[in-house]
């Protein structure tokens, strides 16, 4: 390992803004909005603000199981945030989230608007509301609420910690990857371990845990995200594999991915969703004009 130019800290920091990666232009050590601008609100109960992000998918696959499970009060209208344009700065996003990262959730249901943000929140949220994908019984929902926080707690080391310095940083640094790579490693060998136990990771159910964790382990692990799956050998975790490809095989998953998605193939893509009907009419390959 290189330590011929150890970088020392200064006594105290300040934001140079030397060299910051792909998403140096978002990242900024003030909180609050930037510009102003109204959120838009559609007809449905529910508003999300997202992205097609891992964090992003977490929601609109809960969604979409709601609504495949016949809870009719989860229609939602999703409005596409575009995070490299900084629109998840603007005052009506900040309103809705004061942390300024997607997603946020506004439930117009009632008389009065409540807001949910971070994913993990709103999630918790939704299974309450409609009485689903969150066991009942004590055991059972602790265990569920365990892995979810799990989740919470896990995927930084995963998105911020690995994704950025192997596949985002400007200059890729031995000790920064290595430290990462052997925790994420770590983490995929406890979903593993626990996956040989059981179907689902808080037991027999499926459930607002696995939607959680399964947008990020399992895009891994299927060689979607970072494009790390032979770095990480990734095949080795054969359980994480049966259990990503068989809730990858849910029809409201897959409608769930392609919200707010803005990258991969143009049918993959529904920017936003304000209709049920949208998935077979305003996919990206469905609006392009045509030769």
């Amino acid at each position: 390992m290189d330590t011929t130019s150890a970088y020392i800290p200064p006594k105290i920091w300040s934001d140079t803004r030397k060299s910051g990666g792909r998403f140096a232009g978002i990242n900024r050590p003030a909180a609050g909005p930037t510009h102003d601008k109204d959120l838009p609100v559609g007809r449905h109960p529910l508003q999300l603000y997202s992205l097609g992000t891992p964090n992003g998918v977490k929601v609109t696959v809960m969604l979409e199981e709601l609504l495949a499970a016949g809870h009719a009060g989860a229609e939602y209208d999703a409005w596409l945030i575009r995070i490299q344009d900084g629109d998840q700065f603007s005052s009506g996003f900040v309103s809705a989230n004061p942390n300024s990262k997607i997603p946020a959730l506004v439930d117009r249901s009632g008389s009065t608007p409540i807001k949910v943000f971070e994913s993990g929140a709103i999630l918790t949220y939704l299974a309450e509301k409609f009485g689903a994908f969150l066991p009942l019984d004590g055991a059972r929902r602790a265990q569920c609420l365990s892995w979810l926080f799990w989740q919470m707690g896990s995927a930084p080391f995963l998105g911020g910690g690995f994704g950025h310095f192997y596949a985002y940083a400007p200059v890729k640094i031995e000790y920064a990857i290595d430290r990462y790579a052997m925790e994420v490693k770590r983490q995929l060998d406890v979903l593993d371990r626990r996956l040989a136990e059981s179907p689902y990771l808080a037991g027999e159910e499926y459930t607002i845990a696995d939607m959680a964790v399964w947008p990020w382990y399992g895009a891994l692990v299927k060689g979607q995200l970072y494009e790390a799956g032979e770095f990480l050998q990734v095949q080795a975790y054969t359980h994480v594999l049966r259990w990503t490809n068989q809730i990858a095989q849910r029809p409201a998953v897959r409608r769930g991915r392609m919200v707010n998605r803005i990258v991969g193939v143009p049918s993959s893509q529904l920017h936003e969703r304000h209709d049920a009907g949208d998935f077979d009419t305003q996919t990206q390959d469905k609006l392009a004009a045509p030769l």
